[in-house]
């Protein structure tokens, strides 16, 4: 399925692509540092990195931006508010959280690729107020209540 999304190139992104699809089969785009000058990430920090872009997607539409996951793998770079929405009514530029879990600093050059944007339909819930909810299995357990190994047949660690 293929959507058309206006996209404005902001001038900080001059002599670099745009987001780009690194497969045919690839969900995400790949978002490129539109920066200067190198910026070095110490361990523990965050940064706001620029794309050099800024779209219009169409209403019923939001752009999740995720890390990449050779990134977090190799270097312990993420993004922090992952993943980060953009909004059908947002036209300003696209920039991206990165934060370094890493034990080394990370440098991030211009036209790395930082981070990946997927575009995906909305559903808008309309809040029907109820005085109960109906059973399920799971009823109100939260966090861990299900287990770390597979429910069924597999020996369950609830530690």
């Amino acid at each position: 399925m293929n959507i058309d999304i206006p996209l404005q190139k902001l001038a900080h992104l001059e002599g670099l692509g745009l987001p780009e699809y690194a497969t045919d089969l690839s969900a995400g785009a790949d978002l490129l540092a539109a920066i200067d000058t190198p910026v070095t990430l110490e361990a523990g920090a965050r940064v706001l990195v620029p794309t050099g872009i800024a779209l219009a997607l169409p209403p019923g539409y939001e752009a999740q931006v995720r890390p990449r996951s050779g990134l977090a793998l190799r270097h312990g770079v993420t993004v922090l508010n992952s993943p980060g929405t953009i909004d059908a009514d947002y036209r300003g530029e696209i920039a991206v959280i990165l934060i370094n879990h890493g034990a080394e600093a990370f440098v991030v050059k211009r036209g790395m690729r930082i981070a990946q944007l997927i575009v995906a339909a909305v559903v808008t819930a309309r809040w029907a107020v109820a005085d109960t909810l109906p059973v399920s299995v799971r009823a109100d357990g939260g966090f861990g209540s299900t287990g770390l190994n597979h429910p069924k047949g597999m020996p369950r660690d609830d530690a």
